[in-house]
């Protein structure tokens, strides 16, 4: 599991919905990214501000999936 608080209203609101919709998120911090399934949201009140702690359930990396070459000779009896 991978935990870090956020103050930013925008994202916090953007991990709900990715956590109601049962969608996987992503959370990038200095050079780093993190991607999975919302686990869990909460706000923490200090005295100045909130602050929301955000756990996240990371996804292992999907494999690069392989494109077709691009069939180029297709048309080629276009040119002759």
């Amino acid at each position: 599991m991978f935990t870090f608080e956020t103050d930013d209203q925008k994202e916090v609101r953007r991990f709900r919905i990715a956590q109601f919709n049962g969608r996987a998120a992503t959370f990038r911090s200095n050079g780093s990214t993190v991607t999975g399934m919302v686990r869990s949201i909460v706000e923490s009140k200090s005295i100045n501000s909130s602050v929301w702690v955000v756990t996240l359930i990371p996804s292992p990396p999907k494999a690069n999936a392989l494109r077709p070459a691009p069939r180029l000779r297709a048309f080629a009896e276009d040119l002759y």
